[in-house]
C-alpha cells in the first residue's frame, strides 16, 4: 500500500448537490424549491401551528380558567416528613440551606411547614412559612421557628 493508492471507503464520499448553478445541472430554475411564492424566497418561516387554512387549534378551543401571576409557589413538608428526614439527615436545624446543601429543594425554593404527622425531635426551623397547627406541635416538642 503507497499513497497514490489510498481511497475513500466506497460510497462514503458523496458529490455536494449544486442548486441554482443552471439548468445543465438539473438543480437550476426553481432550486428544488417547487415553484414560485413565499416558500421558495430566503428567510420563509411558516407559522407555529399552521394548519393551511384550517382554523388552528389554539383558536377552536376556547380559553378557561385564571393564572395568579402573584401566586407564591412553595415546597411543602410535614412534620412527619420532617421527623423521617431528621433520622436520615441528622439536622440540628430544618432551613432552606441545610435543605439546599442536602439535594432536597433547588437554590430558589420557598419552604412552608404543615402540620400533618408527628414531630419528635426538637428542632430549630429557619423557613418561609408554617401553619397554624405545625407552629403548636413545634413549640410542644421544644422547638423554635423564626419566619424568613
Amino acid at each position: 500500500m503507497k499513497l497514490h493508492n489510498l481511497k475513500p471507503a466506497e460510497g462514503s464520499v458523496k458529490k455536494e448537490k449544486r442548486i441554482g448553478r443552471g439548468e445543465a445541472s438539473g438543480k437550476g430554475g426553481t432550486s428544488t424549491k417547487g415553484n414560485k411564492g413565499g416558500q421558495s424566497r430566503a428567510g420563509y418561516q411558516r407559522k407555529m401551528a399552521h394548519e393551511g387554512g384550517q382554523m388552528p387549534i389554539q383558536r377552536r378551543i376556547p380559553k378557561r380558567g385564571f393564572k395568579n401571576n402573584n401566586r407564591v409557589e412553595y415546597k411543602v413538608f410535614n412534620l412527619g416528613q420532617i421527623d423521617q428526614l431528621n433520622e436520615k439527615y441528622g439536622f440540628n436545624e430544618f432551613s432552606n440551606e441545610t435543605l439546599y446543601i442536602n439535594g432536597l429543594i433547588s437554590r430558589t425554593d420557598k419552604v412552608k411547614v404543615l402540620g400533618n404527622g408527628e414531630l419528635k425531635a426538637k428542632l430549630a426551623f429557619k423557613v418561609n412559612a408554617v401553619s397554624e397547627k405545625a407552629k403548636a406541635a413545634i413549640e410542644t416538642a421544644g422547638g423554635s421557628i423564626e419566619i424568613l
